[in-house]
C-alpha cells in the first residue's frame, strides 16, 4: 500500500468529519456556520505547516534531482577555451597558457564538484536513471584528458596557474579530497574511459605527506591563525583516504582516516550538545563555540563515508557508528519548524540555510536505508527536511538559499550576516545526495498520516 493512498485517507476523513459536524449558528441570521469543541473534532483540522508535509513521492523527488541536473549539465560545460579570445580550444595538442576551461556558472574541479560528482553516481545507482552517472563520466573523463594534456606539453607543463593546476599541484585539503573520493567512486563503477589513478596518486600523496600537520600528525592549517583545525577538513580528507582503502585493499588508509577523525573530534565534538565547534586554534583557551551548520554538515557527511567504506569486522566501526548517532541526536533537537536547519545551528535567529540541511537529509536517510538510525524515530524529520529542501530548487534547477563559502570567525556577526547565493557551489551536491537517498527510502519504507502527523512504518 503505498503513501499516496494513507494520506488521501486522512484527507477524506478530515472533509467527512468536517461535513458531518459541521451546522448552522441559529444565532447567525444568514445561515453563517459555527465550528467549536462541541460539533467538531478539532484535533482533525488540517494544520497550517509551512512546508510541504507528508505528500512526498517517488516521481516528486525525482522531478526536482532531474531539474538540478538539467541545470547543471547546461551550467557547467566540458570544453576549454582561449582566454583572450573565449574561442573554443578543441584540439587538446593546440593547448598554451592561455587556454582555460570554457565559463560556466561553477569550475568543474573543486571540492564543492567532487561532492556533486559523487552525488550523481549516487543518483543513477538509486534511480537507474543514468543521465546523471554520464554527467560525471563526462567531465572527469575531460578532466584527465585535460591534465594529461597541460603535462605532455613542455610550453605549459610548469604553468603556475594553469586551469588544472590544482590538480596537478594541489596546496590545500580543499584541492585534494573531494575531488579524489569521486574519481575513486567513479573509477570503480567501470564508467569512466580515461586512467583517473594518475590524479588519485597524486591526491593522495598530499593529503597523506604533504599537508601541513601540528605536532600530533593532525591536519591543520596556519589560517586564519596558526595551528588551526577546520572542521570542514574532515570531508575535504577522510573520504578519500577511505575510499583509497577500498581501492588498494591496504589498511592503513584506513587506519589514518579512523585517527584523524578522532584527532578532531575529541578536540571539537561538545558532547552535552551534541555539535562540534567549527574551529580549533592550538594555544586558544576557551574557544568560542560556533556551531556552524555547513561545518557540522560535513563532519556528519565523513562519517557517513568512513562506515560506508570500512570493512564491517572493522574494530573502529562501534565507536565511529556511536559518535554519527549522537550527533543526529544533537541536531535532531535544533531542526526548525520549517525543516530546516539554522546557519548556527543554536543560534534559531539565524536564518535558515539549505546546503546544511540537505546534508543533514541525506545522512539521516542514509542511516535509516542502512539500519543506522530508527526509521520511525528519524525518517520524518528526514522526510521534513527534503520537503523543506524543495522549496529551495528555483524553476531553473538552480539551488537557492545557500550561504557562500566560509572561512573561520570568533564572533557572531561573522555568521549571522554571512550572504547566501544561488551560484553558491555548496548547495547542488547536497540536494542531489538528498534526492537520491530519500528516493530510496520512500522505496523501502513505508509512511503514514496518522493524526495530521508523519508516521513511519517498521
Amino acid at each position: 500500500m503505498n503513501k499516496s493512498y494513507f494520506f488521501n485517507v486522512s484527507v477524506a476523513a478530515l472533509s467527512s468529519a468536517a461535513l458531518l459536524f459541521s451546522c448552522t449558528n441559529p444565532e447567525g441570521g444568514g445561515g453563517e456556520e459555527v465550528t467549536n469543541d462541541v460539533n467538531t473534532p478539532l484535533h482533525l483540522l488540517q494544520p497550517d505547516y509551512p512546508v510541504r508535509y507528508g505528500e512526498t513521492t517517488l516521481e516528486e523527488v525525482k522531478e526536482v534531482v532531474d531539474r538540478v541536473h538539467a541545470y547543471l549539465d547546461g551550467a557547467t560545460p566540458a570544453a576549454l577555451a582561449d582566454k583572450s579570445s573565449q574561442q573554443p580550444v578543441d584540439d587538446l595538442s593546440a593547448i598554451d597558457t592561455n587556454t582555460i576551461f570554457k565559463q560556466g556558472d561553477f569550475r568543474l574541479i573543486s571540492y564543492e564538484w567532487g561532492v556533486t560528482y559523487g552525488a550523481m553516481l549516487l543518483a543513477t545507482e538509486a534511480t537507474g536513471d543514468n543521465r546523471y552517472v554520464q554527467y560525471t563520466k563526462d567531465r572527469l573523463d575531460f578532466i584527465a584528458q585535460v591534465v594529461a594534456a597541460f603535462q605532455a606539453s613542455p610550453e605549459v607543463a610548469g604553468a603556475r596557474r594553469s586551469p588544472v593546476h590544482s590538480v596537478t599541484d594541489p596546496g590545500a585539503l580543499d584541492d585534494a579530497g573531494a575531488m579524489c573520493a569521486a574519481m575513486i567512486k567513479a573509477s570503480q563503477t567501470g564508467v569512466l574511459t580515461e586512467d583517473v589513478r594518475p590524479m588519485v596518486d597524486n591526491y593522495i600523496q598530499y593529503i597523506m605527506e604533504d599537508e601541513f600537520r601540528l605536532a600530533d600528525g593532525t591536519l591543520a592549517r596556519n589560517r586564519p591563525l596558526p595551528n588551526t583545525l577546520w572542521l570542514d577538513d574532515l570531508y575535504m580528507s577522510l573520504p578519500a583516504l577511505a575510499q583509497m582503502g577500498k581501492l588498494t585493499g591496504e589498511a592503513r588508509y584506513f587506519d589514518e582516516a579512523v585517527r584523524q577523525f578522532w584527532l578532531f573530534a575529541d578536540r571539537m565534538f561538545v558532547p552535552e550538545k551534541g555539535l562540534y565547534m567549527h574551529g580549533w586554534v592550538q594555544g586558544m583557551e576557551p574557544h568560542p563555540h560556533f556551531h556552524w551548520a555547513r561545518a557540522n554538515g560535513w563532519a556528519l557527511l565523513t562519517k557517513l563515508e568512513l562506515l560506508a567504506a570500512l570493512p564491517e569486522a572493522h574494530p573502529a566501526r562501534g565507536k565511529l557508528l556511536a559518535q554519527f548517532r549522537a550527533h543526529v541526536q544533537g541536531l535532531a533537537r535544533l531542526q526548525d519548524g520549517t525543516g530546516f536547519w539554522h546557519q548556527l545551528l543554536d543560534h534559531n535567529d539565524t536564518y535558515l540555510e539549505t546546503s546544511a540541511t540537505a546534508i543533514y537529509a541525506y545522512c539521516i536517510a542514509h542511516g535509516i536505508n542502512n539500519g543506522w538510525l530508527d526509521a520511525q524515530a528519524y525518517g520524518p524529520m528526514a522526510l521534513l527536511a527534503w520537503n523543506a529542501v524543495t522549496t529551495k530548487v528555483n524553476e531553473e534547477g538552480q539551488v537557492e538559499g545557500t550561504c557562500v563559502g566560509t572561512g573561520m570567525g570568533f564572533d557572531p556577526a561573522f555568521y549571522y550576516h554571512r550572504p547566501v547565493n544561488k551560484f553558491a557551489a555548496h548547495g547542488y551536491g547536497p540536494v542531489i545526495l538528498a534526492g537520491a537517498e530519500m528516493y530510496r527510502l520512500l522505496q523501502q519504507t513505508k509512511y503514514e498520516i496518522n493524526d495530521s502527523a508523519v508516521m513511519f512504518l517498521d
